[in-house]
């Protein structure tokens, strides 16, 4: 789980801040695809909003050649859902 720039979403009628982001690997062929289930949570680790978000041959042979593929994969799928890191 990674802390991110705080920021507000209507969720179920109210405006929720996410404060967290939680990225969790559901499939790698080990070869070209991996498939990753995301999560965006306030400051308690309430689940405001989820998805799945799939790496593409390209990404991941950037990915696969990274020293620390976890903060990769952390980079990479916070640069597909527009929030930042810190």
């Amino acid at each position: 789980m990674k802390q991110i720039q705080p920021f507000t979403l209507w969720v179920n009628g109210q405006q929720q801040t996410a404060t967290l982001f939680n990225l969790i690997i559901i499939n790698d062929n080990l070869l070209n695809s991996a498939n990753f289930y995301w999560q965006l949570l306030d400051a308690d680790s309430v689940k405001l909003q989820d998805g799945n978000l799939t790496m593409d041959a390209a990404d991941y042979a950037v990915w696969s050649s990274t020293q620390d593929i976890n903060l990769a994969a952390y980079q990479w799928a916070a640069s597909k859902l527009n929030i930042t890191l810190v």
